[in-house]
């Protein structure tokens, strides 16, 4: 009977030996799965931030590009041409069309054209407005220096004029500004200096007799000329590189 008692309780021992190693392997099976689906988890995560990651690399790579700085350098012996407010274009030959903006701190100067006197020493300080007026009625010849395309500076240009002496009637064109036409009606533009010798024999200024034989005539003063030119007279016109030298009018 005993015996009998002994081989029970192995019995049941073995059994339960054998229930809680079972229940072991499951526990450890679904502890695996766990982590196992935690790792996939992790895996689609990291995945979807590289996707991420990589697309926003290519969204600054386009702003980038958008962004990029403008021109730079220097545009010598240009036409400059207006397209919209403060947006032009300067022509260079062997170079192309080069578009510019202009900013409140670009600096403008004047040879005759934009503004300032022609033949003046020193080139006059022009206004954007001026630049804009003078650029949309004809191309001016200007010299313009760009950084990130923005003009810093626009020198108007003083151009190589004609030489010589001209016999006939003169006009005004504008301020410092006139014109010769000889026998044939062929025009000569020209302008004149501070240093232009102005001579009238009645038909500029009143004569007055300074020389011998009343040679010399009268000097005159610009405002003058303007007045008689406005009217029209005859006159000898001395120019050099497009500038007057001197003017007498026929007497």
């Amino acid at each position: 009977m005993n015996r009998h008692l002994r081989n029970a309780v192995v019995a049941a021992t073995a059994i339960t030996a054998g229930l809680l190693m079972t229940a072991c392997q499951n526990g450890s099976d679904a502890d695996s799965a766990g982590k196992s689906g935690t790792g996939a988890t992790a895996v689609a995560d990291k995945a979807s931030d590289s996707k991420g990651s990589k697309d926003t690399q290519g969204t600054q790579g386009t702003q980038g590009t958008t962004n990029s700085k403008g021109v730079s350098g220097s545009f010598t012996d240009g036409k400059v041409t207006y397209l919209a407010p403060g947006k032009y274009i300067v022509s260079v030959p062997g170079k192309g069309d080069q578009q510019f903006l202009v900013a409140d701190d670009t600096e403008v100067y004047g040879a005759g054209t934009v503004c300032g006197e022609a033949g003046a020493t020193v080139d006059a300080p022009c206004t954007l407005d001026q630049l804009e007026a003078a650029a949309k009625k004809d191309a001016v010849s200007a010299d313009v220096k760009m950084k990130n395309g923005i003009a810093t500076l626009v020198t108007e240009r003083r151009g190589k004029g004609v030489d010589g002496t001209w016999f006939g009637n003169v006009s005004y064109l504008a301020p410092g500004k006139y014109t010769v036409s000889d026998m044939k009606g062929v025009e000569q533009q020209f302008f004149i200096a501070e240093d232009t010798e102005i001579r009238g024999y009645d038909d500029i200024c009143d004569a007055v007799n300074t020389g011998a034989g009343g040679e010399g005539g009268t000097e005159c003063t610009d405002a003058e000329l303007e007045a008689a030119a406005k009217k029209g007279f005859s006159a000898e016109v001395v120019i050099s590189n497009g500038i007057a030298t001197s003017i007498r009018d026929d007497h």
